[in-house]
């Protein structure tokens, strides 16, 4: 099977309301058999289960990056001189004037043989300046080459990467977003990976450039460390699952093709990828010395439809790939149950959701206690994720004041949950929705920005 064949295929949107329906029909002849409090108590114990399931795997991926990642981080890079395999890197903009000088400087500054590298930076029908500063930049050196899609071209990131990807003969894709900035010896540490044949795709570290902006930039870089250093750390080091990002990643040219490029008919195209490379029987490799930074979301608008985008996508993922994953050859019962886990984690927030409100309802007398009292549901809430942050400010080896930013994240749990639930109930009742790029700010650059005449 090739080409669009390798995607996943989403069931009608009336399949997934007749789920809902029959989710709600469940719950009213539970209510009719059993009563109210039976009903809310029986909730209340799966729900601690759920909860105490994903706290061990909270604190298991805490012990192993605490134990190990700090070595790692430090590790040097050696022995890549002798494999340098043709590399190509393709970045996708659209109305990026603000950030585009910074990307396309730091990615002319990566360690990587000259005859080696393909810079490709796609303009996705630009409305803003983005178009006219690449070809400036493009003009001045010829190893950028610059793709202009017409208006309507569709696909959103897909599209362009998929576009971008037919022009070049390289031997590995590398792919940046565009507000992101590269260390310059991320490339060398990224492609060591593909020594090993069941490699299919290597993922980097991303790192938050622009934490001190606001407060919810604080927020996001925090969150960031945990993400990278705890979680993607833990993934990799216990079941060697750790995702594919969607930036600061490369993959196989010769695999991506063969699995029919990127799907457009997602919006969270990285974590499709990841399932359809570990279906395929590759794996993907995190290097958490494979450091980019990237500008995080200033305000609360854009905060709430990035990751309203990442909770509709990664829970359609959930809904295209969960039997595959169950019925695949190439994973064992550990990994798949792992991965199922990772799958679920946008809709954990919707269970969080449920979980409060059952509180609330037995603060108010309505309900049986849990049978399972001595799990606390409101502890394990919050416990699993905060072990996480914790060890991540540990490992970023933050200044000590920055302990106080753990507050900030009691709303951003709270803004977690409504974005989850919305993307749940849209997704399930079949709203449309296609991909929508961050809006970026232009905050602090890692890079001297080196102006370039625009003709």
């Amino acid at each position: 099977m090739t080409g669009r064949g390798r995607h996943r295929r989403t069931a009608s949107p009336a399949h997934f309301r007749k789920g809902l329906l029959g989710h709600a029909l469940l719950f009213a002849a539970a209510l009719a058999l059993f009563g109210a409090d039976a009903t809310l108590g029986w909730c209340a114990t799966v729900l601690n289960v759920v909860f105490l399931l994903f706290f061990f795997r909270h604190l298991a991926f805490a012990v192993s990056a605490a134990r190990w990642a700090e070595k790692d981080l430090d590790a040097p890079l050696v022995g890549v001189e002798g494999f340098t395999p043709s590399v190509a890197v393709l970045v996708a903009c659209k109305d990026e004037e603000l950030v585009v000088d910074g990307m396309v400087s730091a990615l002319l500054s990566l360690d990587y043989p000259a005859g080696k590298l393909t810079v490709v930076v796609v303009d996705d029908a630009s409305t803003d300046g983005t178009g006219a500063i690449l070809d400036g930049w493009a003009a001045a050196n010829p190893r950028l080459r610059v793709l202009h899609r017409e208006p309507g071209a569709g696909g959103g990131k897909s599209g362009a990467l998929n576009d971008a990807l037919a022009l070049v003969d390289a031997e590995i894709a590398v792919i940046f977003d565009a507000d992101h900035q590269p260390e310059a010896s991320v490339l060398r540490r990224l492609v060591r990976h593909f020594r090993e044949p069941k490699v299919g795709a290597v993922m980097g570290r991303c790192v938050v450039r622009n934490g001190v902006e606001s407060s919810l930039a604080s927020t996001i870089f925090i969150d960031y460390l945990s993400g990278y250093l705890v979680n993607e750390y833990g993934r990799q080091a216990l079941f060697e699952l750790p995702a594919y990002g969607g930036a600061n990643c490369a993959v196989r040219t010769d695999l991506i093709r063969a699995l029919g490029g990127w799907n457009p008919d997602t919006v969270t195209e990285d974590t499709d990828l990841t399932l359809r490379l570990l279906l395929s029987g590759r794996r993907v490799r995190y290097d958490p010395s494979a450091v980019d930074f990237e500008e995080a979301v200033l305000s609360s608008s854009r905060f709430w439809r990035q990751r309203y985008r990442w909770a509709r996508g990664h829970q359609k993922c959930l809904r295209d790939y969960w039997r595959p994953i169950l019925r695949t050859r190439h994973l064992s019962l550990m990994e798949k149950l792992e991965t199922m886990l990772f799958l679920w984690v946008y809709h954990v927030p919707v269970l969080c959701g449920l979980g409060l409100l059952l509180i609330v309802l037995r603060a108010f007398g309505f309900g049986d206690s849990s049978a399972i009292e001595m799990l606390a549901l409101s502890a394990l809430l919050f416990a699993g994720p905060f072990t996480e942050l914790a060890v991540g400010l540990v490992l970023g080896r933050v200044e000590r004041r920055a302990v106080w930013m753990l507050v900030g994240f009691i709303p951003a749990f709270g803004m977690s949950i409504l974005t989850a639930t919305k993307a749940y109930f849209d997704g399930m009742w079949g709203t449309t929705y296609s991909w929508s790029k961050t809006a970026r700010s232009g905050a602090t650059s890692t890079v001297a920005r080196e102006p370039v005449a625009v003709p």
